[in-house]
């Protein structure tokens, strides 16, 4: 996947302008390559990012060079959800990196229907190690085997792809078909006698009254 780009002089606040122009700040490094300052074409990255993800690799096309790189990072702006900065992490296609794959559910677990279950997802990516032509888009996790109560799926469930090692514990969990929750029994208030209460206004009255009938005697 390629990407034209272009080196920057322009930093600090006045990359503004830059981003008005329909370009995008951007910074690639990596281990033992020297960082570089890019203005990456706005329109052109939005369709790198959705295609490629923060796993694939892309090629930046810098003049005469090309350069190897993974998207490592994408700020955005608060407000707009704008794309205002971008790293790139620069590898070596003979050498292994590490990397977060995104977990893609697919499917509906039958649990869900026959037994009012509840899928409780505990994952939502796995880090993996490979070379990076080898790491995966995004990993499948098909839902539809969660037939019963309390079946869950596994890491080592899911279809290891060629050259893909995974960095966690197999035996963890990634979905698991939980039963549903009980439901809350309403307790009926106690029912108060208002007629047997005694206001404070009505022991001073009372107070009062019995002095009266004193003072009369």
């Amino acid at each position: 996947m390629d990407l034209a780009v272009k080196t920057r002089d322009v930093l600090g606040k006045k990359v503004k302008a830059l981003r008005r122009e329909g370009f995008i700040p951007a910074e690639l490094y990596g281990h033992g390559f020297k960082n570089i300052h890019l203005a990456l074409p706005a329109k052109e990255f939005n369709k790198v990012l959705k295609a490629a993800g923060s796993t694939s690799v892309v090629t930046l096309l810098l003049g005469k060079e090309s350069k190897s790189a993974m998207i490592h990072e994408v700020a955005r702006d608060s407000v707009s959800s704008e794309i205002i900065h971008v790293d790139f992490h620069q590898v070596r296609m003979d050498e292994l990196v590490k990397a977060h794959v995104p977990l893609e559910f697919v499917g509906e677990a039958p649990a869900i229907k026959t037994q009012g279950a509840v899928v409780n997802r505990s994952m939502s990516e796995i880090e993996v190690e490979a070379f990076p032509q080898d790491l995966p888009h995004s990993l499948v996790v098909d839902l539809s085997v969660l037939d019963e109560l309390d079946k869950t799926i596994y890491v080592k469930d899911l279809k290891c792809p060629k050259g893909v090692t995974f960095l966690v514990d197999t035996g963890t969990a990634i979905a698991t078909a939980t039963p549903p929750a009980p439901e809350e029994v309403a307790v009926p208030a106690e029912t108060v006698d208002v007629s047997a209460i005694t206001t404070e206004g009505e022991v001073k009255k009372a107070e009062r009254d019995a002095e009266k009938a004193a003072k009369e005697e």
